[in-house]
């Protein structure tokens, strides 16, 4: 007899809801939240280069636009988006980046998701898609947007207990991939507006990318 794969098995087991209930409850819970703050990873995973780019650090989010990705690993930078503009700081380079909205595709789409400013079924066909996991107890989704877009669809995992989201790997449509996994997750942080001023040295090199 053919064996029945596991993750078909755990897959079966955890989706007594259906794709689009998960996706309505993961939305209810990033709706009801003011703050988010977590520790993160970030993997890039190109076709032309064989070891993938690694990249850690923290990440604080407040509603209903402030986002901060600070970079401790393997080099700092401070990724900022604030008042409808990204701020990208490199120290190391004592350069300021500013760019607009839609020019940095995945961090637009992240705060999209958690500000409520995008949401699951008007924006996406949502579906079962199970994928190799660290988690026991999560659910896995395939969403493919419903207009065409840099790119071709996302994998996310989502904690079954506290419905935040814990991993989402976008694809490109050059068969590259970015992976964010979520980390010592905490929700509804006082976090002060000031937390979301940048702070650079005078002499700092300004390139303005905005459209």
């Amino acid at each position: 007899m053919k064996q029945i794969p596991w993750l078909l098995i755990l897959s079966l087991f955890l989706f007594s809801l259906t794709p689009e209930e998960v996706a309505m409850r993961t939305e209810k819970r990033l709706v009801s939240l003011k703050s988010i703050k977590a520790d993160f990873e970030q993997i890039y995973y190109s076709v032309s280069v064989t070891t993938p780019l690694k990249e850690k650090g923290k990440f604080t989010f407040k509603k209903p636009d402030l986002m901060k990705w600070e970079y401790r690993e393997p080099e700092e930078k401070i990724f900022l988006y604030k008042k409808g503009s990204f701020l990208f700081y490199i120290p190391e380079d004592n350069q300021l980046i500013k760019s607009s909205l839609g020019e940095e595709n995945h961090e637009s789409e992240i705060l999209s998701l958690l500000s409520g400013q995008k949401t699951f079924q008007n924006h996406y066909l949502i579906e079962l898609s199970p994928f190799p996991t660290e988690s026991a107890s999560s659910y896995q989704l395939k969403l493919t947007p419903r207009e065409e877009d840099e790119y071709s669809f996302i994998l996310m995992e989502i904690d079954e207990k506290s419905w935040l989201i814990t991993k989402a790997i976008f694809f490109d449509w050059a068969g590259n991939k970015t992976e964010f996994r979520f980390s010592r997750i905490r929700t509804n942080v006082n976090v002060p507006l000031s937390f979301f001023e940048l702070k650079v040295p005078p002499d700092v090199e300004i390139i303005e990318r905005l459209k």
